[in-house]
């Protein structure tokens, strides 16, 4: 999916301005702050801060509602999101086990994805990429609310990614995907050698995740709907 031009003119300057609003209080409930408080924040005039805080409101990160006597600014969920891959980097830099671990429980998709999975153009990648052919089929997984919220942090999982190409069959393109190394673990047993496949075309939504691997998961793992388990990213 392409950038949008909002979203390309949010840099560290912005992303500073958008730190200082969610320690403000802007992540739980609107935070009151003035263009010149957070300039004092920034070491920056009113003007640049105001400037700054645009930007992240034309990029959807921040949502403000400007009052008679100042304004009240919260951070969206893409704002959070946002936040989350800067603390995910962080995580990277400063501690030894940056391991990212989603909750959910198993559900059924719509069979899209045994049907995209066994295409020739995504199956040589996967062998030559990711070192095994994936059985025909995803295991889908609704994410608990904490899980949709800590999914920002799966992009900063570089060491864990595999990029997958897109590529064209005729008069018809396939998108690119990026599939990230997990471990999953069930309340019975655990599983090693799977990966998340995240397509940059998807009708998904961020409460799900979408599970490849070499073996079919619910079998070795004995799955069923409803079922709980926990999807280690970037395990060892």
């Amino acid at each position: 999916m392409a950038e949008t031009a909002a979203a390309s003119t949010v840099g560290p300057a912005e992303l500073a301005a958008l730190k200082r609003v969610a320690l403000a209080g802007g992540l739980d409930d609107r935070a009151k702050l003035s263009c010149s408080g957070l300039a004092e924040q920034l070491d920056a005039s009113a003007q640049t801060a105001s400037r700054r805080l645009q930007r992240l409101d034309d990029a959807g990160l921040v949502d403000r509602e400007v009052l008679a006597d100042g304004q009240r600014i919260a951070v969206t969920d893409a704002g959070v999101a946002r936040l989350r891959r800067e603390y995910a980097d962080y995580r990277q830099l400063f501690e030894d086990d940056a391991t990212l671990s989603l909750d959910g429980t198993v559900t059924s998709g719509m069979g899209e994805g045994k049907h995209y999975i066994s295409l020739s153009g995504y199956m040589e990648q996967f062998r030559d990429r990711l070192g095994y052919e994936p059985f025909a089929g995803t295991l889908n997984v609704d994410l608990a609310p904490p899980s949709v919220r800590a999914r920002g942090e799966l992009g900063a999982q570089t060491g864990a990614a595999t990029r997958i190409d897109g590529w064209e069959d005729g008069d018809r393109t396939f998108g690119p995907a990026t599939c990230y190394a997990a471990r999953v673990e069930s309340d019975a047993d655990s599983y090693d050698g799977a990966h998340v496949i995240v397509p940059e075309r998807t009708h998904h939504d961020a409460t799900q995740l979408e599970l490849i691997a070499p073996a079919k998961l619910r079998d070795e793992l004995a799955l069923s709907d409803g079922d709980d388990l926990t999807v280690h990213v970037g395990a060892p």
